[in-house]
Parts: C-alpha cells; structure tokens; sequence
C-alpha cells in the first residue's frame, strides 16, 4: 500500500515535452500535498506551465546555471528533480547537481516501446538507464518469479498531430515572446526561427509528404524483391547525438549503402524509412540517391517518408539502426538487427556483431525467447501506457505515473521487491 506522501516532498520540474502534459502531472502532484516548481528557461516553458506562483524564471546564461540551481534546491528545500531526457546541457548539469546533493531524479522519455507506452525511469534514460547493465537473465529470473501479466496496446493510438501542433506552438512562442530571455540558448545546432519554420512546413505539407509516401510504399509493394530496411532517426535527437557510434546521419548512410552493395545479393533492395518528424533539416533523400549512385546500387534503394513501419517490417529480411526505439518492432518479429549506437535493447542475444557485409549476406537473427521476456520485462517496468501529447494519452498516463513517482524505489526495484515476495495465493495452495 502506498503511504501518503509527506508535505516535505518538493518536486522541482524542468524542461518537459512539448505541451501541457509537466504542467498535468505537476497539478497532480500538487493534490497528493507535495510542493511542485518549475523552472522555465524560454516563453515556450512559461506557456505550458499555468501555475504562476510556482513558476521560476532562469534568465541566465548556461554557464551560470548549475550555481543558480543549486541556490533553488535549498531555498525550496527540493526532494526531486523531474526532467524530459537527461542529455541536452540543461539538464546534463542538473542531474550532475542532483546526484551531488542525494536527489531523486526521475526522467521521462518516449517509449522504448513506443508508440503506445512512454518511459519513466529514475537517474538516467537511454544510454544512462540501469537497462544498459541488466542481463538478460536478471531479467528472466524476476520474471519467473512474477505473475503479472503482459499489457496489451490499446487497438487504436496516435497522437503524431498533436505533437507536431504543440511543438510548432512552442517554438513559435521562443521565437515571438521570448525578449525577457535573452541568454535562452536551444540544445538545438540550428535557431529557433528555423525550428518554427520547419514545425510549419511540416504540418502544411504532410497532405503532400502522405502522397510520397503512398507512392513509395505502392512501388515496394508490388516490387516483388526481397528487401532490408534502415530505420534512420532524427540527426539532432539527444539519443543519436550522446550514444552514437557515428559522427552524423551521412555518415550512417554510407556506411548503411556501401555494407549493402559489397554483401547483399543482387536482387535484394534496401529501404530506408524516415523518422516520423523528419523535418528536412538534413537532406537525406539527396544523399541517399548520391551514394546509390557512387556504390552502383541506384534502383536498389528507396526512400520512404515517415509513415507506419509495421507493413514494410513484415516483408523485410533484416534491419539496420543507429540505435532508434523502432528497433524494437524489428526484434519483436525476430528479424536480424545490426546497429551503430548504444541502447536499452543493444544485449549480444539481440543485437548482431557481423561486419556490414557479411550482415546483409547472411544476418544472424535474434532469440526470440529472450527478446520476449526482455520486452515483458520492459512492460512490467519502466513501460507506462500513454502518452504526451494527446488529452487520451496523457490522462491514461496520470493515472499511473503519480503514485509511481512517490514511491522510494524506481520501477525496476519495485517489480523486483514484488516478484522475491512470497506469493498469498502460493501460500494458500500449500496448506490445502
């Protein structure tokens, strides 16, 4: 049974996902009687955070930030840090200075298993989560010991709309209201003006980019080669930009085209699928059709904007990642998986080690079976069924990240206590 939380809890919010989902949760949280805060270091924070007595403006510069929040944790007397990824600088520094001072951290992020889950871990995410040390077989044994049973996704879910709206409706904000910031710098390489621009473009041409798509998709479809996809990621995303094995996307390419061309028969193909929120930034279809070229595979190589990846994964042969979550739909169809970056599901009973070659020659598939338990494990823990970003998704999420957050243990020690205790309906079979 969960206690009630005490007045000392002092949650301090920082940088959430786009919308008003941190300001949801940290209404919330203020009904259980625990203090909440937020800093907000651009107009798109303020925007999102309603509760004006609560809110704290960080104006300074970036390197003046860490002191600055070390004077917040102890003037608010701050139990909790609560952030949306652990790597862009912002909050890099903060969980370097809630570590020093016993903080907990708890960090959200997309679904490992997305799109139907979000994640929810404590100190770190990703790279950084306590997924990267777990074996398997820790893995396994707890759930040997557990009877919970497997959450199922929801038959209908999406809310990649909305998410394009609120992030267009953020950026528009930094760059129209944003005078009273003026040290706000962007984890970002490019300026928020182009950032806006290309949330804009983005939702004005999706009419356009489903065309593309339909066309792509139809030509594939009735192809009748076999084929491997690459699943490429966004170039600025936090993940490919902390835990990749390469410089950038144009390097994954060539190395992706040049593994294809020397070991993948003659008449397969190789389909590269684009990031649902590729936004243009990187003009990936203009490399990809000169490297075709150079390698002298052009006609073998496709380019698919965004879209659903199930369809295209259940003809395929084999994948290649950096390290994207929507590697986790290719192991789920025990599919072959070869990747250039670190991740939650990078385990040697995953995860290829062949040369790029030898790879697309003859892949090595997955275990199956672990890969199950690995996922189950995942969906007892740190998987919470929701999402940011539509009304649907973020109150499906409230409902069980709240108590979550107020407990001492993270999800993964809480399953663990959960499945060494000894079982009532265990007991009760004994003594009959």
């Amino acid at each position: 049974m969960l206690k009630t939380p005490s007045p000392a809890r002092v949650f301090l919010f920082l940088q959430g996902p786009h919308g008003p989902f941190f300001h949801n949760l940290g209404s919330m949280m203020a009904r259980t009687g625990a203090k909440v805060f937020r800093v907000g270091f651009n107009a798109g924070d303020r925007a999102f955070w309603w509760h004006r007595g609560s809110y704290i403006s960080y104006r300074g510069t970036p390197e003046d930030w860490p002191d600055r929040l070390r004077q917040i944790i102890d003037e608010k007397t701050v139990t909790d840090i609560v952030l949306y990824g652990d790597i862009r600088p912002i909050h890099a520094e903060a969980v370097k200075v809630a570590e020093a001072a016993d903080l907990r951290i708890h960090v959200f992020e997309e679904g490992y298993l997305r799109p139907y889950w979000v994640t929810y871990e404590r100190g770190g995410s990703n790279g950084n989560s306590r997924l990267m040390d777990m074996p398997v077989a820790n893995m396994r044994s707890a759930l040997c010991r557990s009877d919970g049973d497997v959450v199922m996704p929801p038959a209908h879910w999406g809310d990649m709309r909305q998410h394009v709206f609120y992030g267009a409706l953020y950026h528009f904000c930094v760059l129209a209201l944003n005078q009273g910031y003026a040290n706000f710098r962007p984890h970002r390489q490019i300026g928020v003006g182009r950032e806006f621009r290309l949330y804009l473009l983005r939702l004005l041409f999706m009419p356009l980019h489903a065309l593309h798509r339909i066309l792509a998709t139809f030509q594939i479809g009735r192809g009748g080669f076999p084929y491997h996809v690459a699943l490429l990621q966004l170039e600025h995303d936090s993940n490919f930009q902390a835990h990749a094995s390469v410089d950038s996307m144009a390097e994954f390419l060539d190395r992706a085209i040049k593994g294809f061309a020397e070991g993948a028969p003659t008449h397969h193909h190789l389909v590269f699928k684009a990031h649902p929120l590729e936004d243009g930034r990187v003009p990936l279809r203009r490399q990809i059709r000169a490297l075709a070229r150079k390698y002298a595979v052009r006609g073998r190589v496709h380019y698919v904007r965004g879209g659903k990846l199930a369809w295209l994964l259940d003809g395929a042969r084999s994948a290649v990642t950096v390290n994207s979550t929507a590697a986790q739909q290719v192991l789920w169809r025990g599919l072959p998986l070869r990747t250039f970056g670190k991740s939650v599901y990078e385990k040697p009973e995953f995860v290829s080690d062949q040369p790029l070659a030898h790879f697309f020659a003859d892949p090595v598939k997955p275990d199956v079976d672990a890969y199950k338990d690995y996922r189950r494990y995942l969906l007892q823990t740190s998987q919470l069924p929701g999402g940011y970003y539509s009304v649907r998704g973020r109150q499906q999420l409230l409902r069980n990240v709240v108590d979550l957050m107020l407990t001492k243990d993270d999800p993964y020690q809480i399953f663990e206590a959960d499945s060494a205790a000894p079982k009532q309906h265990l007991r009760l079979v004994g003594t009959t």
